[in-house]
């Protein structure tokens, strides 16, 4: 929270000699946003003044996050203010660098790994021992064993794949055989078979997308 409060007072401007109670007012509706006060880097003026007799002052003011170690301080720039009788105010924002995995575990829609992988889970839920399910402690082993199987079914079916571009709802395995075989031949002929391909996939996804939602009762 950061502007123009117009308050004067000792607390932030050490050649004001007086503390307001509307001082106080500031800080704890700021405290209740879980703000304090920031102080800053370089303890100068953020208001000229242009009126001869009237002293610069500092009555802009910037409250930051409560306790944080990062975000403590802020810098006052009153080289910045060109014909303005403010400085600006700025205060440094650090940004944690973040992984973004470009690979996945993934099982191809209508593939033959999905149908193993279907079958097999079928399978693990149908042969589920339910006879003695007498107590919670039970229950929980039955579940958690069920979880188990799944996770080594998924890991023995899915292969490990790059997200890119292509990497739609509606990519099949016949769109990455037409892509794969022009990286290898490079023909403008098996391009259009490519883009000819990906155009009918898309369209034919969609059409059945656009089926399914008309057929749904409202």
């Amino acid at each position: 929270m950061t502007g123009d409060f117009n308050i004067h007072d000792s607390s932030w401007d050490l050649s004001f000699s007086h503390h307001s109670s509307i001082s106080d007012d500031l800080i704890i509706v700021a405290d209740s946003f879980n703000l304090d006060l920031s102080s800053p880097t370089n303890q100068v003026s953020t208001r000229y003044s242009d009126t001869s007799g009237k002293s610069n002052s500092i009555i802009d003011l910037m409250f930051l996050q409560s306790r944080s170690t990062e975000l403590n301080n802020h810098l006052i720039h009153p080289d910045w203010h060109l014909m303005l009788d403010r400085a600006l105010l700025t205060v440094t924002i650090p940004i944690m660098e973040e992984n973004i995995n470009s690979t996945r575990f993934s099982i191809v829609k209508n593939s033959k790994e999905e149908t193993s992988f279907i079958k097999e889970v079928s399978s693990l839920i149908r042969n589920l021992d339910v006879s003695n399910l007498s107590n919670i402690d039970r229950l929980e082993n039955v579940v958690n064993s069920l979880a188990l199987n799944i996770d080594y079914t998924w890991e023995k079916n899915s292969k490990l794949i790059n997200i890119s571009r292509y990497f739609k709802s509606w990519w099949n395995n016949e769109c990455n055989e037409c892509l794969r075989n022009y990286r290898t031949s490079r023909s403008l002929e098996d391009w259009k078979i490519f883009r000819k391909t990906v155009k009918t996939t898309k369209h034919s996804f969609f059409d059945l997308k656009i089926q399914e939602i008309s057929n749904k009762k409202p």
